[in-house]
């Protein structure tokens, strides 16, 4: 299932929050970054478990592609968790907690070539770009610094979508994933072009 939440908001008002917001204002503003911060755990552990099961002849391209990907991503999640403190909050980051407040799915996929990693990855991106959208334009009034940070990772996390989805492309811009709503089906559709591709080479 792609990594898109339902929600944006949990509750709880920060004793103190920023100059120029209130502290229900500053809570409001947490609990989306925590949903955020949730996500780009989740991210960053899913693209290291994708790292370590990715296999097949693309193996060492695809592998080498997500270790910078892991690497940002966890730097993301740090930089949402220290605006949450500012804000007078506290980040939760513990595993029991990604776990409750999450609303998608586990990854799904183990064992992998790297097409059908990168198809079940093009939903991963998409569904944690489209709540990051969402974010921006939640916190766009209330605080133009968190949606300055939220932009600017969208940014980046946008790249690395197209990194993933420049091997599911054809030449005439049609992805292999198109119309897939899980990560089994994206995977299946990617391995199935990759499979036709290689007969009719």
């Amino acid at each position: 299932m792609a990594k898109e939440s339902k929600k944006l908001k949990a509750s709880g008002t920060p004793a103190y929050t920023v100059p120029g917001l209130t502290p229900e204002q500053g809570g409001e503003v947490a609990a989306i970054l925590q949903n955020r911060l949730t996500a780009l755990t989740d991210l960053h552990l899913t693209l290291k478990h994708v790292h370590w099961n990715v296999v097949g002849p693309n193996f060492i391209a695809v592998h080498e592609m997500l270790d910078p990907q892991v690497d940002a991503v966890r730097e993301m999640a740090d930089a949402v968790a220290e605006r949450i403190a500012t804000l007078g909050a506290s980040p939760v980051g513990t595993p029991g907690a990604l776990v409750a407040e999450r609303d998608w799915d586990d990854y799904s996929i183990g064992r992998a070539g790297a097409i059908e990693h990168l198809g079940a990855l093009d939903l991963v991106y998409a569904g944690v770009l489209t709540d990051h959208r969402a974010a921006i334009e939640a916190t766009g009034e209330l605080d133009p610094v968190t949606e300055d940070l939220l932009t600017n990772q969208t940014g980046q996390l946008e790249q690395y979508h197209w990194f993933v989805r420049a091997h599911l492309e054809t030449a005439s811009g049609d992805l292999s994933t198109a119309g897939a709503r899980s990560e089994v089906q994206a995977t299946r559709k990617a391995g199935e072009r990759a499979g036709a591709k290689r007969q009719s080479a």
